[in-house]
């Protein structure tokens, strides 16, 4: 069973992916940070550790507010909240808007918007994100 200490490091998990995003941070530079944090990945550290990489990126200008659109969990439990969070840093990597998240909803489950989607669909949403993220760069890699 999930607590809620994990639903807090998915949470601050996504908002470094949003920044490394929104920073404009290539994967060598992301690395590259993780290691003066004594990390290899993000996924390894403690929540005050993430709280200390939010600082810095925070530092190189990352701002934490949410945009006015981003949708909110309609049931706003924790997992849903969580999944969000990790839909916005998915859709901040690839640099799409949140409509574009909606259309995804609209495609997969005919809802129109992502925050009437329950937990089930919203997980879903988030392995059709990764997947295009891994097609996404196994198609960069071919370009180069």
């Amino acid at each position: 069973m999930k607590t809620n200490n994990d639903n807090i490091r998915k949470a601050k998990l996504a908002t470094i992916h949003i920044a490394k995003a929104k920073l404009g941070m290539d994967d060598d530079t992301y690395r590259e940070m993780l290691a003066s944090f004594g990390l290899k990945s993000s996924k390894d550290a403690s929540v005050a550790k993430l709280n200390e990489i939010i600082t810095h990126l925070k530092s190189k200008g990352f701002e934490t507010k949410k945009p006015k659109n981003q949708p909110k969990s309609v049931k706003g439990q924790a997992p849903e909240t969580a999944l969000m969070g990790k839909i916005g840093a998915l859709l901040a990597d690839g640099k799409y808007q949140w409509a574009y998240g909606h259309g995804i909803a609209k495609k997969m489950f005919g809802i129109e918007r992502l925050e009437w989607c329950d937990c089930q669909q919203l997980r879903k949403i988030v392995a059709a994100l990764e997947y295009n993220k891994k097609r996404q760069a196994k198609n960069d890699q071919r370009q180069l």
